[in-house]
């Protein structure tokens, strides 16, 4: 689909490029890894970052890793204009190339708003498939201000971005070793593992398939939204090097 010579891109086609571009290895924790990234007055970056660290400490993130770019310097095409501050964490996406450089032929499949209860994942209560939109799910929904990620922090019910993917099942034992290699490396961001076959927060899964749920890696910048402070968000914005990550307790 074409318009005024500009080739429509679906969200699915860029998450493909994405993963197969991906090239971390979580046993070495080296490679390329796909960043989100936000811009935020310099003036909040106090603020954000204290922020951040609240929600990473709480296991609401993908991992504890961030990326600080101040204003002038550039980041592949971008050059952060004056006044304001990048801040990029890792995209929950990078997972899925993970499991792809392992050999598992992973689908990611949507993202979602998921309704926690007492501190237990319920349902998705909102969802965009990545075949259905131009712009990443999460993006939208998190502009949408549905989310209440402050509230599930502070009383253990609430809603969250995350999102799904599929996974054949008798890649089972596969999918298992290298999410545990990825949990060594930090990235704990893991939801939920379905059982095969089975509905996975009430999302009905693909037959001989099993059902991974991810926490979202824009889930911190929801509750800079949350809290009043303008930020914009690019989910999926580009690969770096992980090694230019920082965990968060460095930089607070």
């Amino acid at each position: 689909m074409q318009k005024n010579g500009y080739r429509v891109q679906f969200t699915s086609s860029r998450i493909k490029d994405l993963m197969y571009r991906t090239t971390f290895d979580p046993k070495r924790m080296d490679g390329d890894i796909i960043l989100n990234l936000s811009l935020i007055d310099k003036k909040e970056l106090d603020d954000v970052l204290g922020i951040f660290k609240m929600v990473i400490s709480s296991g609401l993130s993908v991992t504890p890793y961030v990326k600080i770019v101040s204003e002038g310097e550039s980041i592949g095409d971008l050059t952060i204009e004056k006044g304001k501050v990048g801040i990029g964490t890792v995209c929950s996406i990078t997972i899925d190339g993970v499991l792809l450089k392992a050999g598992i032929p992973v689908n990611p499949k949507l993202g979602g708003v998921v309704q926690i209860r007492n501190g237990i994942p319920v349902r998705f209560t909102d969802v965009l498939t990545y075949v259905s939109t131009t712009v990443d799910p999460l993006e939208i929904l998190m502009s949408q201000g549905i989310t209440s990620v402050s509230e599930m922090l502070r009383t253990g019910s609430g809603k969250i971005l995350a999102n799904l993917r599929e996974a054949p099942m008798v890649a089972r034992d596969e999918i298992e070793s290298c999410l545990s290699d990825l949990l060594d490396a930090g990235f704990s961001g893991i939801l939920e593992v379905g059982e095969p076959n089975t509905r996975v927060l009430d999302v009905p899964i693909e037959r001989d398939h099993l059902g991974i749920v991810v926490i979202g890696g824009t889930n911190p910048m929801a509750v800079v939204q949350e809290y009043g402070i303008d930020i914009d968000t690019s989910a999926m914005s580009r690969l770096i090097s992980f090694k230019e990550m920082s965990r968060i307790e460095d930089l607070v």
